[in-house]
Formats: C-alpha cells, sequence, structure tokens
C-alpha cells in the first residue's frame, strides 16, 4: 500500500493541474479565440476562395475574327481567350497589364501584340501560341510529325489548394496556440503567485512540466482535428495520402517547439502586454517566412535560407510532404530531429532566464 502511494499522489497532482491549465486556457477567451477559432478562419476563408484555383492561363483579347484561335479547341485549353473589336482598346488594355497579349490574324498569319515591361508574359504567350500554330498545321497537311511533345504534372491531379493550405495554417495555429498559452500562462501564474504556492507545495516540478505539456499536446491534436475535418468537407476538397497520419508525430513535436518558445517569453517578461508583444514578434513574422501562408519559390535566395532555420518551416513542409505530397514516413525524420533539438535548445533557454517571482 505504501509502494502505491506515492504513484497515485502524483499520479493526482497531475491531473489536477492538468484540470486547471484547461480550466484556464478555456476560460481565458482571447487565447481561445486566437488559438483556435482565429486560424480555423482563415482556413474556411482562404479554402472557399482558392478552393477552384488551379493553373492559371494567360489572359489574351482576340480581335477581330481570328479563324485560327476561334476553331481551335487547343487554343481555349491554353489561353484564356476574350473577343474584342477594337484594336486600340485591345492594344491599351495590353500596355496596361490588364492581358497578358492581344492577338490578331491577318491572312495565314498570327500576330501577337505584347507588351515590353512583362517579357516573361510574352515570351509565355508566343510560346503557347506558336504551338498552336503546330497544331494546326498539322492538322491542315493531314501528316503526323515524327516527335511529338508531351506535358505532365509531378503532382496528382487531385492536388488543390486546399491540401497545401491546411497544412501550413494548421502549422501556423499550433505554433500560436502553443507560444501564447505557455507564455501567458507562465506569466500569469507568476503574477497571481501561483508559481510560489507550487513551489512551496509538496508537488514537485515533474507534474507541473508534464501537466502543462499534455495540455499543450491535446490543444495540438484538437486544432488537428478541426482542421482535417474542415478540409476534408466536400465544399474544400481536401484529399489526404497514404501517410497523412504521419503528421502526428509532427504535431507533438511542433507544439514542444512552440512551447518552448513561450516559456523563453514567459520566463523573461513581467507583463501579460510583453509576454504577447514577444510571441506576436516571433510567431507572425515567422508564419509569411515560413510558407505557412504562400509558397516562397519566387523570394529572393537570402529569404528562402532564412526560412530553413525557422521551425516552423520544417513543421509545415513535414506535414505537407506526408499529407499532401504523398512522401514516406521516412520525409518527417529530418523534420522532427530539428523540431526536437529546436525544443531542446529554447528549453535550456528557458531554465537560464526563468524567475518564480516578479521580484
Amino acid at each position: 500500500m505504501n509502494q502505491t502511494t506515492p504513484t497515485g499522489g502524483a499520479w493526482a497532482k497531475f491531473v489536477s493541474l492538468s484540470r486547471a491549465a484547461m480550466l484556464g486556457f478555456v476560460r481565458e477567451k482571447t487565447a481561445l479565440f486566437f488559438g483556435l477559432l482565429f486560424p480555423l478562419m482563415f482556413l474556411v476563408l482562404f479554402g472557399g476562395i482558392f478552393k477552384d484555383v488551379g493553373g492559371s492561363k494567360p489572359d489574351v483579347l482576340q480581335i477581330g475574327n481570328a479563324s485560327i484561335l476561334s476553331q481551335s479547341a487547343d487554343a481555349r485549353e491554353v489561353l484564356d481567350i476574350t473577343k474584342s473589336s477594337d484594336k486600340a482598346d485591345a492594344l491599351e488594355k495590353v500596355r496596361k497589364g490588364d492581358y497578358d497579349a492581344a492577338i490578331e490574324q491577318r491572312g495565314d498569319t498570327l500576330i501577337v501584340h505584347y507588351s515590353a515591361a512583362d517579357a516573361v508574359k510574352a515570351n509565355t504567350v508566343q510560346g503557347i501560341v506558336q504551338s498552336v500554330i503546330g497544331i494546326e498545321n498539322q492538322k491542315a497537311t493531314g501528316q503526323e510529325p515524327k516527335y511529338s511533345l508531351s506535358s505532365e504534372k509531378v503532382e496528382d491531379e487531385s492536388i488543390s489548394t486546399i491540401q497545401y493550405m491546411t497544412p501550413g495554417l494548421l502549422g501556423w495555429a499550433i505554433s500560436m496556440s502553443a507560444t501564447f498559452g505557455a507564455a501567458l500562462t507562465l506569466v500569469t501564474w507568476r503574477q497571481k503567485k501561483t508559481l510560489r504556492r507550487l513551489r512551496l507545495a509538496p508537488v514537485g516540478a515533474t507534474p507541473i512540466i508534464a501537466s502543462r505539456v499534455g495540455i499543450t499536446m491535446g490543444i495540438a491534436l484538437v486544432q488537428t482535428a478541426l482542421f482535417i475535418g474542415v478540409g476534408l468537407l466536400p465544399y474544400f476538397g481536401l484529399t489526404l495520402t497514404d501517410y497523412w497520419w504521419m503528421a502526428f508525430p509532427l504535431v507533438l513535436a511542433g507544439s514542444l517547439a512552440f512551447m518552448s518558445i513561450g516559456l523563453v517569453a514567459g520566463s523573461w517578461a513581467k507583463s501579460q502586454e510583453t509576454a504577447s508583444a514577444i510571441a506576436n514578434l516571433v510567431i507572425l513574422p515567422m508564419a509569411f517566412l515560413s510558407g505557412s501562408f504562400f509558397p516562397l519559390d519566387n523570394a529572393p535566395e537570402w529569404l528562402q535560407t532564412v526560412s530553413t532555420i525557422l521551425p516552423l518551416t520544417h513543421l509545415v513542409t513535414g506535414m505537407q510532404d506526408v499529407m499532401v505530397r504523398g512522401e514516406r514516413p521516412s520525409a518527417i525524420v529530418l523534420p522532427l530531429v530539428i523540431l526536437l533539438g529546436f525544443t531542446a535548445l529554447m528549453t535550456f533557454i528557458a531554465s537560464r532566464v526563468f524567475r518564480w517571482d516578479d521580484v
């Protein structure tokens, strides 16, 4: 009986502290809103706006009766064509950048009018039109060429914007709730002398830490379930790959990493306002620099390099790999190592700046 009492006592302390931490999170309406509802609102908003967005086609104006374009089904598949009867107006719209090019037909010749201000769009349209002319010439002569070109996307046809957006916004949600939750809880407990009472009580550090970690991980799992559940609704059309469930270890590791940031902020800050400011200063720029909201493929090289040192980048990329890109479970090994290593580093820093009291 005496051997089981300490274990039972430790478990009771853990449950009691966990319940107190969870009630504190639920009662803190601001933390509840920004931790769960606010990121979910972004998923619903962006998912609804971009759910039908695929590869964009060049916008071109067809001046007059260009029979090659009008009769070519291939042209309509690769170009977004709007007819115009006013050549001067069409050229002005191209000059202003409203359209990528204007196309007219003179005899058997297609003329592409483009703006020199955007060479990329001009070259794209000219290449497409040249391909269309080649196809129509083949149809006119009735001779098939010996060689042909076929293009295929590297992604599966089912991939849509929502599938990339869900892991990105989920990573941002986890980072916000874990960082803000840890920082604000620590500051509040210090201001209300809860830490002092816990220090004097026969509780020990282990149940306190374990309860906070458990609550943070539990909230992250709830966020994951909510995001995936909303994304799977027919309106959004999220499609998960075979190893999507491997995102859960990343979610838990990510919650630990950002909880450690919150511990540093909460240990150093003397007020909730300061803790919130520090958390915002860290998390918001990181969300933009990590690709949570949009890809960084076109960003400067130095910015992409900076992104690789951010924990949120590895959390988001790892989840995208197993949830969207169909990578095998081994794809999460490196992100896990980075996230756990970052957790160890930040926890060490937090232990050096931690204060039981404001004094």
